[in-house]
């Protein structure tokens, strides 16, 4: 079996990895302790390759020199693979801005590195200004392990997401106004009216507020998180998980987009048309094939779009929203306060009119 020597290398990325099977290699000899990034370790599994451990010699030990230097935790924050990742997170960063997704130093971006290992933003920054520089280095109980500055005290979010979900990568918090406006009012989006809404984001939760960067605001999510890559945080924002941060910064777009789709279609003084349950059935179908989480898969065709009217009527509510009424279903009758003015006003001019009448 031909083998490839890789002990100069501290830590070993996929491309490393790569190179070495393109020339024929299918036994890898790698040094104790070296760090794999998770990406390599993917590559070992789909591969099949064998992986064996030999220490350098005297003379190799000189010759290799100090391979990346500092830790192992440093040399992942400044691997080939952590920068790619960096890169991609800076480029999120700008379209969030650009899209006015966030504001001021608010929103932030973090991608799940491996089992303990997590790159974040940063605290007090635009997302449209970040650089390489500025991105930090967490474990999962968010210790900052690594990077200049303070990471963002609302990774605690992210890091509960990670622990809950395995599949989830990436996660993006931001505030869309339009997804957001829904999250200061209780409601969520109903359902099964734009294809691109029901395959990537389907059904959206929202989670209960809590202060934001403590520990309370951070559980919130943890019920919804498994069931629903789009949660709205009441009075605060969005946050989303995906696979890639690309991904995950494109579900940002697509529920925000999708809600403000809704809000002017509520202007015109038409009925929403719904997608029909049958084909709804079929979208849900392609987001199964895809891997995407929906609450939806495991209920009947005629209950798929029996969720909450646009614009009014019944709409789900966080624990403990103002509104709630106290059933096991967690949802409320809202009131439009509009509406019961007008009511009353009506009332007492008719009652008026009828004792003058007398």
């Amino acid at each position: 079996m031909h083998k490839a020597d890789l002990r100069d290398l501290k830590v070993v990325t996929s491309k490393d990895l790569e190179t070495a099977v393109n020339s024929g290699a299918r036994e890898i000899v790698l040094r104790p302790r070296v760090v794999l990034t998770p990406s390599a370790k993917d590559l070992i599994r789909s591969k099949g390759l064998v992986i064996s451990e030999s220490s350098l010699s005297e003379s190799e030990t000189h010759a290799a020199g100090a391979g990346v230097g500092g830790s192992g935790v440093e040399a992942i924050f400044h691997s080939p693979e952590a920068i790619a990742i960096k890169q991609e997170m800076i480029q999120v960063g700008s379209k969030l801005w650009q899209r006015q997704f966030v504001d001021g130093n608010g929103g932030n971006i973090s991608y799940r590195m491996g089992d303990n290992l997590v790159i974040c933003t940063p605290t007090l920054c635009s997302k449209g200004d970040l650089t390489l520089d500025d991105l930090c280095l967490v474990d999962l109980e968010g210790k900052q392990l690594a990077g200049k500055r303070p990471r963002t005290s609302e990774i605690l979010m992210h890091l509960e997401i990670y622990k809950a979900v395995l599949q989830a990568k990436a996660v993006v918090h931001a505030h869309p106004p339009h997804a957001t406006a829904y999250a200061i009012t209780g409601m969520v989006p109903a359902p099964c009216i734009i294809p691109e809404q029901e395959v990537f984001v389907g059904s959206v939760a929202i989670s209960p507020y809590e202060t934001p960067g403590t520990k309370a605001f951070a559980e919130t999510v943890v019920p919804y998180a498994k069931n629903h890559n789009t949660i709205l945080l009441a009075n605060h924002g969005v946050v989303c998980w995906a696979d890639t941060l690309t991904h995950a910064e494109w579900y940002m777009e697509v529920v925000d987009n999708y809600c403000r789709t809704l809000i002017l279609a509520s202007q015109l003084g038409a009925p929403v048309t719904r997608i029909p349950e049958k084909k709804t059935a079929d979208l849900l179908e392609i987001k199964r094939r895809m891997g995407l989480p929906d609450p939806r898969f495991e209920m009947k065709e005629c209950t798929l779009c029996d969720q909450p009217e646009f614009p009014g009527g019944i709409t789900v509510c966080p624990k403990d929203c103002p509104n709630l009424c106290g059933d096991k279903k967690n949802t409320c009758l809202r009131k439009d306060p509009d509406i019961e003015a007008l009511i009353q006003t009506i009332t007492d001019e008719v009652l008026r009119a009828l004792k003058l009448g007398n």
